[in-house]
This record gives C-alpha cells, sequence and structure tokens, in this order.
C-alpha cells in the first residue's frame, strides 16, 4: 500500500514534468516565431537577390556564346567534310552496266562509275590518263604503244594487266558481241607486249586514236569463259558488275510495276582497291526516272541531290537559293542535215539559199538560255577551225534572188513552185522542248522564204529507227565530235554509202575534194599542218552547204547544295562530269585556320 509521502512525491514529479513540457512548447514557439514568422517577409528580397544572380549567370554565358561564334570567322573556317550519301537522279532507263554495251545516259553514268578507262578527261577537258600512265607513237603514227599503272587491281582484288585491255577490244571487235562501239575498231591489231604494256596497230595513221581509249575496260577472268554471242545478256552486265573505277557495285532495286512508274535504283560504294584517292562519298546512289515530271518532283521534295537530263530548269526551281545549275557546254553541235540525195535538196544551189534564209542567231534564241553558235562542222574550240571559212550568213534577200533564179517562184499564198510542184519537204527532230523551240522558229523563217516544211518530232527510239534508214528529207539532230578536229565519220563520202557500218554521214554528203582533205588532215600530228590539210573540205563544205550548223548543245546539271569538287567547265559526253568524282563532298565542317 502506497503511503502519502509516495504519493506527494509522484505529485511534485507529475507537476515539475508538466512545467517543463510547458517550457519546451513555449521555447519552440518563440523559436519557430523568431526563425520562421519573422523572417518570411524577407522572401522577396531574397528571391529578387537570387533571380537576379541566375539572370546575370545566364546572360553572360549567353554573351560568352555569342562572342564565341563571332570570333569563328577569325580562327575556324567551314569547309567541305568527307561522307553522306550522294542520290542522283537521271532521265532514263538502266539496261546495261558493261562498257562494251552501255550506251543509254543511266547506263553510261553507271559504267563511268564502275569501271575505268585507259584515258579519260580531266575537268578542262583534256586527256590524261587513268589506267594507263602514258603512251608513245612510233614515226608513222601507227603504232601506239600504251603504259599501265602498276598494281592495279579489279575490285575482286584480281590483278588487272594488259591481258585485260586485249580482251576489251578483241571482243568489241567481234561482231558476235554486237557492240556499238564495233564500227571504231575494225583492222586495229591488239596485242600485250608484257603485263603492262599494250601495242596498238592502226592500218593507217590517225591522230586522233589516244581519244579513242576512254571507253571501260572488263576482266578477261569474269567474261572470257562467256560466248560473245551470250555476252550481252550475261548476268555480270546488271547483277553485279566488277570493274576497277572509284565505286563499286553493291545492290540495284526496281521499284514500279508499269513502264511509267518504273524507275531502278543503283547503289555504289567506295572501291577500297582504286588505284587514285579514295571516295570521300561513303555512298552513290543513281534512280532512273521514264518521266521528266516524276524526276523534277523528287528534286523538289529533296529526295535528290542531282537531277541529270533535263532540258531547261523549272521556273519555281530557280526560285529555290539552295539550287546550283551548271550549264555545261558541250563538244557537240547541234546541226539541221539537208540530205543530198533527197530530190528537192540534191540540188547545191537550192541549198545554199535555205542557209541564207536562215537566221540562226534567231534560232538560238528561242532556246532561252545562252549557247555557243557553231558556224561550221568544225568547232571553235578546234585547231582546223577558219573564221573564214564559214558556212553562208543569214542573207535574206540574197536567198530570194537565187531561188527565184532557181525558178522557184512565189505564188498567191506566198509559197513558192516550179514547175507546179511546191518547194516543201519533210524535217524530222527529237520530241523535246529545245528542239521544239528550234523547229518552230525554223518554220516561220522558211515559211517566209516561201518553203514549206512538214515536221515530225519522235521519241528517241522511233526516230534513231528512222535515222538509221536515213528516212527524212532533213534532220534537225545533234552530233558527238568531241576534242579533236578529225570529223571523217560525219562527212566522208563512204560514211553514206548503206553498206557502211555506221552510216553517220546524215547528209549523205559526197566529195572528192572533202574527203581528200579529211584524210589528209586526220593523219596529221602538226596542228598547224592540220589546219592547212583541212582549208579544202571547209571551202567545198561551205559551197556545197550539206548542213546547217546551229550551236553546241548544253549539259544542264542541277545540285542542291554545293558540290565541293564538282567544276567542269565544257565537256565531250554528258559522264565527264564525274571527272573528278572521287573528289566530291557534300557535306561541311568547321575547321581551325
Amino acid at each position: 500500500m502506497v503511503n502519502r509521502t509516495t504519493k506527494l512525491r509522484w505529485r511534485r514529479r507529475l507537476r515539475r514534468g508538466k512545467r517543463q513540457f510547458e517550457d519546451i512548447g513555449f521555447q519552440a514557439e518563440e523559436r519557430l516565431e523568431r526563425h520562421l514568422f519573422r523572417r518570411l517577409s524577407r522572401l522577396p528580397n531574397v528571391f529578387r537577390f537570387t533571380t537576379g544572380w541566375i539572370l546575370l549567370l545566364v546572360l553572360l554565358m549567353g554573351m560568352l556564346v555569342i562572342q564565341t561564334r563571332a570570333l569563328d570567322r577569325y580562327y575556324l573556317t567551314a569547309g567541305p567534310a568527307p561522307g553522306g550519301t550522294y542520290v542522283e537522279g537521271i532521265l532514263g532507263s538502266f539496261t546495261n552496266a558493261n562498257p562494251i554495251f552501255a550506251t543509254g545516259s543511266v547506263d553510261s553514268s553507271v559504267s563511268r562509275l564502275v569501271f575505268s578507262s585507259l584515258f579519260k578527261f580531266d575537268q578542262q577537258n583534256q586527256l590524261v590518263g587513268d589506267l594507263a600512265s602514258g603512251y608513245d607513237v612510233d614515226d608513222r603514227g601507227v603504232v601506239y604503244t600504251v603504259y599501265l599503272r602498276p598494281k592495279l587491281k579489279w575490285q575482286d582484288g584480281r590483278p588487272l594487266t594488259a591481258e585485260d585491255v586485249v580482251y576489251t577490244y578483241q571482243t568489241i571487235q567481234n561482231p558476235d558481241a554486237g557492240s556499238p562501239l564495233a564500227a571504231s575498231w575494225q583492222g586495229i591489231n591488239v596485242v600485250a607486249l608484257n603485263p603492262s604494256t599494250v601495242v596498238f596497230t592502226l592500218p593507217n595513221a590517225l591522230t586522233a586514236f589516244p581519244f579513242s581509249l576512254t571507253n571501260g575496260i572488263v576482266p578477261k577472268h569474269l567474261l572470257s569463259k562467256v560466248p560473245f554471242a551470250q555476252l550481252r545478256s550475261n548476268s555480270f552486265n546488271t547483277a553485279r558488275p566488277i570493274g576497277s573505277g572509284p565505286f563499286k557495285w553493291q545492290a540495284v532495286q526496281v521499284i514500279g510495276q508499269t513502264v511509267q512508274t518504273r524507275e531502278e535504283e543503283i547503289a555504289l560504294i567506295p572501291n577500297d582497291l582504286y588505284y587514285g584517292d579514295r571516295v570521300k562519298l561513303n555512298k552513290f546512289i543513281i534512280r532512273s526516272f521514264q518521266n521528266q515530271d516524276n524526276l523534277v518532283k523528287s528534286f523538289k521534295s529533296e529526295q535528290l541531290n542531282a537531277a541529270a537530263g533535263l532540258t531547261n530548269t523549272p521556273r519555281d526551281v530557280t526560285k529555290d537559293l539552295n539550287v546550283h545549275e551548271y550549264s555545261i557546254p558541250l563538244q557537240s553541235e547541234v546541226m539541221i542535215f539537208l540530205k543530198n540525195s533527197s530530190p528537192v535538196l540534191s540540188d547545191a544551189r537550192l541549198r545554199q539559199a535555205i542557209t541564207m534564209a536562215t537566221n540562226t542567231s534567231k534560232v538560238i534564241s528561242r532556246l532561252g538560255y545562252p549557247v555557243i553558235p557553231a558556224r561550221g562542222p568544225i568547232l571553235k574550240s578546234h585547231s582546223g577551225y577558219d573564221p573564214n571559212l564559214t558556212q553562208l550568213a543569214y542573207n535574206p534577200s540574197a536567198a530570194d534572188q537565187l531561188l527565184t533564179s532557181l525558178g522557184w517562184i512565189k505564188d498567191s499564198r506566198g509559197t513558192r513552185r516550179k514547175d507546179g510542184q511546191p518547194l516543201s519537204f519533210t524535217l524530222y527532230a527529237p520530241d523535246s522542248s529545245d528542239y521544239s523551240a528550234v523547229a518552230s522558229e525554223l518554220q516561220k523563217q522558211w515559211k517566209e522564204a516561201g518553203i514549206n516544211i512538214e515536221l515530225i518530232q519522235q521519241s528517241p527510239s522511233d526516230l534513231q529507227t528512222i535515222i538509221s534508214v536515213h528516212g527524212y528529207d532533213a534532220l534537225l539532230y545533234g552530233l558527238e565530235i568531241g576534242s579533236d578536229p578529225d570529223v571523217y565519220a560525219y562527212w566522208a563520202s563512204s560514211q553514206a554509202d548503206i553498206r557502211s557500218a555506221t552510216r553517220l554521214n546524215l547528209s549523205e554528203y559526197k566529195s572528192s575534194t572533202a574527203d581528200s582533205a579529211l584524210e589528209a588532215g586526220r593523219t596529221r600530228t602538226d596542228p598547224a599542218l592540220r589546219a592547212i590539210k583541212y582549208k579544202p573540205f571547209l571551202q567545198a563544205w561551205r559551197d556545197d552547204a550539206p548542213a546547217i550548223s546551229l550551236y553546241q548543245p548544253r549539259f544542264l546539271y542541277l545540285t542542291r547544295g554545293q558540290v565541293y569538287g564538282l567544276e567542269p567547265t565544257i565537256m565531250n559526253v554528258e559522264t565527264n562530269r564525274y571527272a573528278n568524282v572521287n573528289n566530291w563532298m557534300i557535306r561541311e565542317a568547321k575547321n581551325l585556320k
């Protein structure tokens, strides 16, 4: 039992604990009041202080960034950088990458990138060595000895030797192979002197022969067992061609179910075994387009880095400041070929009158872009060109007098007639906007002179059929001439013969004077002497007026953004745009100066 003393002790302890608890609560309340509630009024000042420092720090960092970027131009410079995928759209279709057979725009482009040739043209259109390091020619100009670079390899790692070169040209010469290059190689003997030396023996001297050595070389070890007659259809040409060019084949993809929508996409990657500088691009893709509208649409939607094959730049594309337009003159010539064997055009005096009735400057202006005018069968850049021996100048009054003297009299409707027959003939031309503009101007001018023409424009395939049989009175067309003034194939009498392999004398022009001069000119190496030898040909050509020269066509190449390394000045053929393709770059990076 608890006594009274114990109870009193507990009560004192309870009161003492209660007072302690009250003291603790009071102290806590006092501290909260002093350290928290009284200081809440200071928070706006603290917030402003902290915010001010944060903003100052951000401002300093921003100023540092701006100053650094402003000083970039003093110690950094923007320049091209390797890498990236280059996608080029080309009007046409892909059928064959083998350089022995490649002819169309897409085929030739793929072939040019995958295969190397003995020689090639650089960006100044000068002939330089490709697989070959150089050549020698004997005193007679008949034997050419070509030397290969050392340690050449095919893309599969096998050595590339003189035997591959011999096989290539012997295949071209074989009629069973059906190469379009065959006509230029008949009668030429090709032998391998050793693994790095090839000897070409010509039947006659030919100064322009080195320019013929620019076609791709194919591998003997992969094709020699294939019968010549089966080479064109061999899977090597379309499934996995092996070349020695800057790019090697990766894959091909076909898109579209119909002829109109069909597109081929050929992917190429760098060739690590290429003898020259390694390609800077990671990949090169060629996309073929069947029609111009789809090509333009893909270029506008930024699916392509470049577009090739267009005749004009679309108006809305010209407004895009990021688009670069390359208008590159070609060593070719657009002419009106007047077929001399056509009854209505057989008289040289009539052809002279038609020439003088043609205002070529006005015809050229209809193109809508600048081109180099042509004044005869040899271009101004050729060594044989003579400004005093060009075609007859525009002279409508002289043309009118000559036509009248020939008995071609204008009737009440302004059409010239002779013996009741109107002065009229057919003019064939490619079906394109450029040729349409030129042809319509020709129709207008000739009608004013009393000459009626029936204009027939055709697709490339249909027109080639007409050209192959010379089924026209007059033909508006272009010729590839190249860097050398040798135009024998286009104007020599033998090339008008129906038995000729190519029959490239489209005017069917025949002149013994011209033949002798052409033969003499092509066998001389001295440029001054060649020019002298060509004078009789130029004189005869002007007097006989077998054709009317108009202009040198251009190659239009559009790129989206700058392509570093692409700087062509003038080209023989469109694929010469790849002269420096291994150094092309499309990316930019900043580097220290």
